[in-house]
């Protein structure tokens, strides 16, 4: 059941000011035509004066403010197990986020891993037909013999003389 500002401020005997900073404030709310439910202003401000009047003759306990401050204690434990609620889902999110990111690097790394293995084997097979092309290159070489040697020196000799003369005039 909804009910208007004036109405509840008159049942629960606080100021429409109060009603409206508690909107504001976010402890209370508002349906769309401007109107408070009553479950909300039970929430907030505990039972109507009118009740509790009914209930002090029948019951001759008179209300002290300590029931009142038990009322926005209870409220304001309500309000701050709401916003650890929403703390809570806020970080599970960013956990969530996390775990995603870091599977997203382990794919990556996974890649590189295979890139570089592939490259690893790539210059394996260089190296071994390099080496093959060396040892077959080194079969086919045949050391010259003494005399042949001995030529080479002695036309290395040559030559170097005759430079020697080209210089001496």
């Amino acid at each position: 059941m909804n009910i208007s500002v004036t109405k509840a401020a008159k049942e629960w005997g606080v100021s429409r000011t109060t009603i409206y900073q508690k909107v504001n404030d976010g402890e209370l709310s508002r349906t769309a035509d401007k109107k408070i439910d009553v479950s909300e202003m039970l929430r907030v401000f505990g039972e109507p004066i009118s009740k509790k009047r009914t209930e002090r003759s029948v019951n001759t306990v008179q209300s002290t403010p300590l029931n009142s401050q038990n009322v926005q204690y209870s409220t304001d434990i309500e309000h701050q197990l709401a916003l650890e609620k929403l703390k809570n889902e806020h970080l599970s999110q960013q956990v969530s986020d996390q775990k995603k990111l870091i599977e997203n690097y382990q794919q990556q790394i996974s890649q590189l891993n295979k890139t570089l293995d592939k490259a690893n084997a790539s210059i394996q097979d260089f190296a071994q037909v390099r080496l093959l092309e060396f040892k077959k290159s080194e079969q086919g070489y045949e050391p010259p013999l003494e005399q042949e040697k001995e030529k080479t020196d002695n036309s290395t000799v040559a030559t170097v003389e005759k430079r020697k003369k080209w210089w001496e005039f």
